[in-house]
């Protein structure tokens, strides 16, 4: 007799971000999309308070690490996320702009994934940016970076980011 196996299930890290409208309710809002759609939301860290990176002129921005259990795959995951985004109202204008939500896919369980101009996993930059490891940290001290084998934690307090990151 012949068992039906169980989907696997992956564990997801997807950090929230947006310095448009109201920031608390679209993170919110976006937290309550994932877990509708995407999957299982299993732990969300505190807000936190950053200046804008990249392109410096415009409003402060708010983040959040969101952990999650799913059965779809990184690339389902990356499309449901931008569809949040879209559903929320995100207009997609200047690179590292404004915007009212973004939804990054930071880690994948420990898969590693590099489909070029598309999805990068883990995320490339993310051991450089206090406003990523700070949130993170927080909910997934322990997990281990895929690529650099060092736990979020120990990136996290060790990084050179300058940028003001506040928990609020």
């Amino acid at each position: 007799m012949m068992l039906n196996k169980a989907l696997e299930c992956s564990t997801a890290y997807l950090l929230l971000g947006g310095n448009l409208g109201d920031r608390e309710e679209n993170l919110k809002r976006a937290i309550e999309l994932l877990d509708e759609k995407i999957g299982r939301v299993t732990s969300v860290s505190s807000l936190y308070e950053t200046a804008a990176w990249g392109k410096t002129d415009q409003p402060a921005f708010l983040n959040q690490a969101v952990a999650l259990q799913t059965h779809l795959n990184a690339l389902e995951v990356l499309d449901k996320a931008l569809s949040i985004e879209q559903e929320l109202g995100r207009v997609r204008k200047d690179k590292w702009g404004e915007r009212l939500i973004d939804i990054d896919l930071i880690l994948f369980g420990d898969e590693i994934i590099d489909i070029p101009d598309k999805l990068q996993v883990p995320h490339p930059h993310m051991q450089n940016r206090k406003f990523v490891m700070e949130p993170l940290a927080e909910i997934a001290p322990d997990v281990v970076h895929p690529v650099l084998g060092e736990t979020i934690l120990s990136i996290c307090l060790n990084i050179e980011d300058p940028l003001e990151v506040k928990k609020l």
